[in-house]
Formats: structure tokens, sequence, C-alpha cells
């Protein structure tokens, strides 16, 4: 008995209209798979991998803001353990130095950008990479500290230092660097810890401010209460280490907000994407300062406009030879 539910089938399939069908299906195919490598190229020439911190917060928050920077064109993806084994092309941006180091132990011809690192941890990396490693340095340089410290004491002369003997080369550069803006520092180098209060009560006595450089053994949790309690009795400031120290007690210090940060690493990317080589490791050219207002009026140091002190410092930067003849 026929079955008259189903429509009639025809019983020969080669006829022409069924060849034509096959024709264009095949061509189909085929122009679909040579289309496909470029669709994929297109994907990973857009495609940013982010290798987070230990700080769920602050990971969130550098999305973000990535995302802003780098616009809707670019995907930002996370960085997962074993992702180079896949993708060892697509730019990896690294939160810190852990993420960099984490990244590179999978494969070091991997591109890396690394955030939130200072110059001495990046830049042997960068030089030996050949343009496939840069950073956006965080800690802010002490030639920068120097000038906000004199911008806050304009008539402040001489800087003193702390080092430790194997971190006095920390502040060389800056004592080069000095004289070009009207002024002149000396390191004192603290050769053990029993000497730490001794040494800073002479740098005190020479330097109209103590510049703290970023150096652990030097400011630290166990130390800074210390150092901090001899500069105010002595009526002296300190400028830095870092925004961190400023809530501990610290006058003044100038730091990188995370939105320049952001957009810097953006433009970095995109160099990168144009030329296949990073630019060298650097500072964004806009930064902010942190005051402690309470410290400043227990030492009756009237304390400019935030912003008039970032203008001055810009100012200073950019022409030297008027900051040395004030």
């Amino acid at each position: 008995m026929k079955d008259t539910n189903y429509p009639n089938i025809p019983a020969r399939t080669g006829s022409p209209a069924t060849r034509w069908l096959l024709v264009v299906l095949a061509l189909f195919l085929v122009v679909t798979q040579s289309l496909h490598p470029a669709a994929a190229q297109s994907a990973t020439g857009s495609l940013v991998y982010l290798a987070g911190s230990e700080n769920s917060a602050l990971n969130r928050r550098m999305l973000s803001l990535l995302e802003e920077a780098l616009g809707r064109t670019t995907v930002v993806r996370s960085f997962s353990p074993g992702q180079t084994s896949q993708d060892s092309e697509t730019p990896v941006i690294a939160l810190g130095p852990e993420a960099f180091t984490r990244v590179r132990q999978e494969d070091r011809n991997v591109p890396v950008l690394a955030l939130l690192v200072d110059e001495s941890f990046i830049d042997g990396y960068a030089e030996r990479s050949g343009g496939s490693v840069s950073g956006i340095l965080y800690n802010p340089p002490l030639l920068r500290q120097a000038i906000a410290g004199r911008a806050i004491l304009p008539q402040a002369t001489r800087v003193a230092m702390l080092a430790r003997p194997d971190t006095v080369e920390l502040y060389e550069p800056l004592t080069e660097q000095l004289p070009d803006y009207g002024l002149e520092g000396k390191i004192f180098v603290v050769t053990s810890d029993d000497r730490l209060i001794p040494t800073l009560i002479r740098a005190l006595n020479y330097g109209d401010f103590l510049l703290a450089a970023p150096d652990s053994t030097i400011y630290n949790p166990r130390t800074i209460k210390h150092i901090l309690l001899t500069a105010y009795r002595r009526n002296r400031i300190v400028i830095g280490p870092s925004q961190a120290y400023v809530k501990a007690g610290s006058l003044a210090s100038t730091y990188t907000p995370l939105t320049q940060i952001a957009k810097l690493a953006a433009d970095f990317v995109n160099e990168y994407r144009a030329s296949g080589q990073f630019p060298a490791p650097a500072y964004p050219d806009n930064f902010s300062i942190d005051l402690n207002h309470q410290v400043a009026r227990s030492l009756n140091i009237p304390l400019p406009d935030n912003q008039d002190i970032i203008n001055s410092v810009m100012e200073q930067l950019v022409a030297p030879e008027e900051a040395a003849n004030e």
C-alpha cells in the first residue's frame, strides 16, 4: 500500500538540477575553507590575553579599563594555564611580576606587556627580547619624586637618600641628574640594621628632605615608623617611596593612576600590532600626587594645591634649566 503522507522522491539523483546543486555546494565549501584562515587571523589580531594578579578586585578593575582603552574591536580574555601551547602569537598583558613570570615560564617567545612592574625588574627582559617584551612602569621615578619635594619646599636645595650597600645603584643615576634642577643629593649607606637610625640622623642633618626609593631593605613595615618619627622630630619631611607610605606618614608621593596605565598599555599593544615590536618600557606622562595634610599641619608646612604641584613638576621636567636658575 502506498504511503501518501510523504511527497514523491525522484528515483534518480543524477538529474541536471541535482548535479548543479552539488556543484554549488562544493564551491561553497571551498570558499568557506579558503576564508577560514583569514577570519582566524582577524580574530587573533583583535584579541589580547590578560594574565591577572592574586588581587581579584585589581584584575576586574584593570580588565574594565583595558577594554575601554583598547576599544570595541579588541576582545580581552583571561589567560589560562597552558594557553601558550594553543596560541603563542597573541599579546599577553601581565599584571605584576608574578603574572609576567608565570607567562614567561610557559613560553619565552610569547609577546608580553607587563603592567605594575618597576624598571629594575623589566628592563633586562625587554633588552634581550628584541621587542617582544616591554612594560608600563609603575613605581614613581625618583627624579619626579625629588622635584615634587622641591615644589612642596621651594627653598630646598639638598636631597638625602638612604641605601644598603647593594641598593646604592637605585640612586646613582638620580645624583647625576639633580644638579640640572638646582638640587644636589647625597647617598648615606646603612651598613647594618643597628646603623639605620644613626645613619638616618646623619642624612637628616644634611638634607632638606629625605627621598625614599622603593627599597624594602630600608623601607618596610618593621622600620617605617622609626624612620618617620626620627625625621619629623628633626623637622624633616619624607617623600615617597610610594602612595601607600603616604597613609603611613610620608608627606607626599607621586603615583600613576590605573587609567593612565591602561591608556599607555593600549598604545603599546597597537604599536605591537602595527610593527611587530613593543616600544621600550616607559612611564605614563600623566601622574597624580598624594599628600598627607595631617603631617604637613604638624610640621607647619603650607601645602600647595595638588594640581599646582603636578604642574610645577611637569614644567621643571620639561625645562630643567629654568628650575636650576630659580
